[in-house]
């Protein structure tokens, strides 16, 4: 058996597929999953503190530890704040600084989980059209993050807006003393400048990843939302494409992402966790 790694899935235990999904994944051939803690406001109230993430983090250490009785391999959290918390946060009346400090306070929380349980730090900005203090805010709260990743000597997941050059940001990590490969761009296409894509899983930017030479991950954001099943992509998206890539003769870019990527970026062992 190979390593089939997903490096960005949601699981929702209380109101979405939860341990189904993972089930659906594994039967299809995968073996590892990231599991990236859902947007605060998806599973309670908005938060006033850092301690009011609490609640969500846990709901992720409980998905994953399910998810590790099913697994062929094993899953990691990757726990943080999504950056279209300050919009939510803003809408409600807070000012974009407030916002800020409230996000950053959860990030703070997050680290703490850093110790043996969680694997990186989510973090970001919006990628969405914002005022000039929310994005100064927003790119406050993704240069925490970056400290916090140096700081732990943790991998950092980036939601941000669409680019193929994210170089900038993966200055803001070096400067801070974080390797600019341990910073990820999640839902990235096939060729980024500056941090590690983790390419969504559509075939023709899989194809240009496979082709670069470049490090890359793959990953299907499944969100876990029963209002949207299947969204963004289903769990078994990148089982089938691994099966794919590997047929059209990208057996070298499998290896790249599904082992030497995750353990240069992660420090993770795809493959003496197979079985464990």
């Amino acid at each position: 058996m190979e390593p089939i790694l997903d490096d960005h899935m949601h699981l929702d235990p209380d109101h979405g597929r939860g341990i189904e999904a993972v089930k659906d994944f594994s039967r299809s051939g995968g073996t590892h999953l990231l599991v990236v803690n859902k947007p605060s406001w998806h599973l309670g109230d908005l938060p006033d503190s850092g301690d009011d993430f609490r609640h969500v983090f846990e709901t992720t250490l409980g998905a994953v530890a399910d998810a590790n009785d099913v697994l062929s391999g094993r899953a990691w959290p990757v726990l943080g704040v999504h950056p279209g918390l300050v919009s939510q946060l803003t809408e409600a009346g807070h000012a974009p600084e407030d916002a800020g400090e409230i996000m950053r306070a959860g990030l703070d929380l997050a680290s703490e989980y850093l110790d043996g349980e969680a694997l990186g730090l989510k973090s970001g900005r919006p990628h969405y059209e914002v005022s000039d203090a929310v994005w100064d805010a927003s790119n406050e709260t993704l240069k925490h993050a970056l400290a916090l990743g140096a700081e732990h000597d943790c991998a950092v997941q980036l939601h941000t807006e669409g680019s193929e050059d994210l170089s900038e940001i993966a200055d803001w990590a070096e400067d801070r003393g974080l390797p600019a490969h341990r910073v990820v761009k999640h839902y990235a296409n096939g060729r980024l400048k500056g941090p590690t894509p983790s390419v969504i899983c559509d075939k023709d930017e899989l194809r240009r990843a496979a082709e670069s030479g470049e490090p890359f991950l793959m990953e299907t954001d499944f969100i876990d939302d029963p209002d949207r099943p299947g969204a963004v992509m289903g769990p078994k998206t990148v089982p089938r494409r691994v099966k794919w890539l590997r047929e059209e003769g990208y057996e070298g870019a499998m290896q790249s992402a599904h082992v030497e990527t995750p353990e240069d970026v992660y420090g993770i062992d795809t493959v003496g966790t197979l079985d464990e």
